[in-house]
């Protein structure tokens, strides 16, 4: 049986982490808050009170963690990842990062003989939970072929990009490509509401012809019943458009709809949205308690 060494009990590395279980890895699990892997410890995975413990023995890492500043603590403080998993080992960073970060882990792992991937995944709580996440892969290719039953244990969209940082620059494809179909479904409600219209009656319309979007079937129903907590808190959302903006930036490229999404949602952080879904984008229209 193989060991993975999971660090980050989430919203999403929980169901992560069931579905390893489920397919027969035994999981060893690290996070910051204890309390927050309680659930997991009871299901049968295995606590370790530190990220050296956590990866010592193992055959991989996967860490999904919140922000480029975490992923380097764990992976590059001493006694992080870098320093105490062993040779031959698989890492496997699962974090929405920067893809420079994602090549400096690849270069540091090669030259203590592991291995490294960066394999951001989309789908929210829903497709971690259900094993149905759609998994980004940058990293050499047999590498990857290698995690495979790992990678498909949590996914059902499992595909290599090409070298490190791959993953990471499709994630960030994925998330300007929300931000527009986000904004989109909040200005349709907006503009059915200042019309007068049955706001759930022209959803359960528009949801069927063109306009129908993975956005609008996530994101309207929430909006409609007034639910904005998180499958995906808007903290995270800003984080990923602030790394694509980067990025596109320096690919000489202006985005004007991510940059618009952006702001709008760097305004709803600040305001103390962070924690709710990325849903609560329709605060920019709607006067929400």
């Amino acid at each position: 049986m193989q060991t993975i060494g999971l660090i980050g009990t989430g919203i999403m590395g929980q169901g992560m982490a069931r579905n390893l279980m489920r397919a027969g890895f035994s999981v060893q699990i690290y996070n910051r808050t204890r309390a927050k892997a309680a659930a997991l410890e009871a299901e049968g995975a295995l606590w370790r009170p530190s990220v050296a413990q956590c990866v010592s023995g193992v055959q991989a890492v996967i860490t999904i963690v919140g922000y480029p500043r975490d992923v380097e603590e764990v992976y590059f403080s001493p006694g992080g990842i870098l320093d105490s998993a062993p040779e031959g080992a698989v890492l496997i960073d699962m974090t929405t990062t920067s893809p420079q970060l994602s090549r400096r882990i690849y270069e540091a792992a090669r030259a203590r003989g592991m291995s490294a991937l960066d394999a951001p995944v989309s789908g929210g709580s829903t497709g971690a939970a259900e094993g149905t996440l759609a998994i980004m892969v940058g990293g050499d290719e047999p590498v990857f072929r290698s995690a495979r039953p790992i990678l498909d244990a949590m996914g059902s969209n499992v595909v290599w990009e090409g070298g490190p940082g791959a993953g990471q620059h499709t994630k960030m494809a994925n998330q300007i490509a929300i931000a527009g179909a986000l904004a989109g479904v909040c200005e349709a409600l907006a503009y059915a509401r200042a019309a007068g219209l049955d706001e759930e009656r022209v959803y359960r319309t528009i949801r069927t012809g063109a306009a129908r979007s993975g956005q609008m079937d996530a994101a309207a129903p929430k909006i409609l019943a007034g639910d904005l907590s998180a499958a995906f808190y808007l903290r995270h959302f800003v984080k990923d458009m602030g790394i694509a903006s980067g990025e596109s930036k320096g690919f000489g490229l202006t985005l004007e709809v991510l940059e618009q999404v952006l702001a709008a949602s760097r305004e709803l952080e600040a305001q103390g949205h962070g924690g709710e879904g990325t849903q609560a984008l329709i605060r920019r229209y709607w006067d929400l308690p």
